[in-house]
């Protein structure tokens, strides 16, 4: 059996009942390492499991599967996922790989960012489609994000900005060199994120645009959702380029219409109350 297990967004606890029981029977972990990190290491989650975890990076499972999905069919092999298995499509293919060997599986789901974004207040069901944004470069600054938070929000909904995570990424001249050399990890912050939207705001106006998202729109950063430490900030998108949350993982928010419940919420959540005031209340039913 090939378990695909959520292990939340904490830490080493948050792992369901089932699926803890289920670690401890297999005889393979991986820990995928590629597209979450949760708040403590791999030396930790391997206490409290009571199991040797081997580190699964983005090249193992997609392109060496079969090693990951080796005996599987006669032994209990586990992949660890932080969040929910079902937050990356990679492991939609692990399922399909396994299904072709016929190797049986089951999922273990647990709490994923795309849920748990309830927690500064917007209801869930008032989102539009979730949309990632990448680190630019000095050669490569792709808009289309901007495109999908625009289409949102004129259909009154807020959107969920997943934040760029580089992991085990190769510079372009040791990939071109075939060296296995790979820079330090970087993980984007809703600063980082803030810029950037502004600088796509600024470019549209320059073109003789009127973006649907300002400066002055409302949005909500999140750092560390579901640990201890989590924070929530919500105010302006020009404040969430200088907001201080600390380390990843960071989310950001743009809102769209906002119920009066919800707009209560965000109040708890303010960088500037009084600001939030004159700029809220702009884009509520």
């Amino acid at each position: 059996m090939l378990y695909l297990v959520g292990l939340g967004l904490g830490d080493a606890k948050d792992i369901t009942v089932k699926g803890l029981e289920a670690v401890r029977r297999c005889r393979r972990v991986y820990l995928e390492a590629y597209t979450s990190v949760l708040t403590v290491g791999k030396e930790a989650l391997e206490e409290f499991y009571g199991k040797e975890l081997i580190l699964a990076d983005r090249e193992m499972v997609e392109q060496e599967a079969d090693s990951l999905l080796k005996e599987a069919d006669v032994c209990d092999v586990a992949f660890l996922v932080v969040g929910d298995p079902f937050g990356a499509t990679t492991h939609s293919d692990l399922v399909l790989r396994a299904v072709k060997l016929g190797i049986p599986y089951k999922v273990i789901h647990n709490a994923s960012i795309m849920n748990a974004v309830g927690c500064c207040g917007l209801q869930l069901y008032n989102f539009g489609e979730t949309v990632s944004i990448v680190f630019w470069t000095d050669t490569w600054k792709p808009e289309s994000f901007f495109d999908k938070i625009e289409k949102n929000r004129q259909n009154g909904m807020h959107t969920l900005c997943l934040l760029d995570i580089k992991v085990k990424e190769q510079s372009l001249e040791n990939l071109m060199k075939g060296r296995k050399i790979y820079e330090p990890p970087r993980y984007m912050s809703v600063n980082q994120a803030a810029e950037q939207l502004l600088a796509i705001i600024q470019n549209r106006r320059l073109q003789g645009e009127k973006p649907e998202i300002t400066e002055n729109t409302i949005c909500v950063g999140l750092a560390r959702v579901g640990a201890p430490d989590e924070k929530i900030a919500s105010g302006t998108l020009q404040q969430m380029s200088t907001v201080e949350l600390g380390a990843p993982l960071h989310s950001l928010i743009i809102t769209g219409t906002m119920h009066p419940l919800e707009l209560e919420m965000l109040k708890l959540f303010s960088v500037d109350s009084s600001s939030f005031e004159n700029n809220a209340c702009q884009r509520t039913t």
